[in-house]
């Protein structure tokens, strides 16, 4: 007699079960969990390297930095907290800029409406960033997404989203210049960004 195969199902869990589980303390305070499409997932860099390295944790803190200093007051830098979206997800990307609110969205969290930009520094989970976030995100209409490729000192910024993937794709290298959203205005430096030679 052959062994019967089984088949496993996945629990889904929704956003407000997600949020009742944080509530009560069943995931640990340091972990750095998401919800992606009803499955809760360790974020992508500490799955692949146990920590967040310390390449990753500058960038973002020199991000963190220069947008402070180039935004004022024309938007929220958003720093690895939590961002809700449409499709039963719940990421939280390294960094985003929100449109400005006066409670600073301590009453609900971020919505796609509230969000210029987000920006994710990659090191080794390229693929789960690329394949999986930025089509999440194209699919609940962010308008903006900046992938920081570390190891390739590259930075990818996807716009204009339709049906569920981003039509324009451009790649920007050391030496370059990225402009900031319209309502923003300005630009940043790749090399400052990728922490080479550049200036805030």
């Amino acid at each position: 007699m052959g062994i019967e195969h089984m088949q496993l199902k996945r629990r889904l869990f929704t956003i407000e079960e997600y949020e009742r589980m944080i509530d009560a303390g069943v995931f640990d305070e340091d972990e750095r969990i998401e919800l992606i499409r009803g499955e809760i997932v360790i974020s992508g860099e500490v799955v692949l390297e146990g920590e967040i390295g310390p390449q990753h944790a500058a960038c973002v803190a020199r991000l963190t930095m220069l947008l402070a200093r180039k935004v004022g007051d024309s938007a929220i830098v958003w720093v690895q907290n939590p961002i809700q979206l449409t499709n039963n997800s719940q990421p939280e990307p390294d960094v985003a800029l929100l449109r400005p609110r006066s409670d600073f969205y301590s009453s609900t969290r971020p919505a796609p409406d509230d969000i210029i930009t987000i920006i994710e520094v990659v090191g080794s989970s390229i693929h789960y960033d690329r394949d999986m976030k930025v089509q999440l995100y194209a699919e609940a209409q962010v308008s903006e997404v900046w992938l920081i490729l570390l190891p390739h000192d590259v930075i990818e910024i996807y716009t204009v989203p339709v049906e569920g993937e981003y039509k324009n794709v451009r790649r920007l290298a050391p030496g370059e210049t990225l402009a900031l959203p319209a309502q923003i205005g300005g630009s940043v430096e790749v090399s400052y960004i990728l922490g080479q030679e550049g200036e805030i």
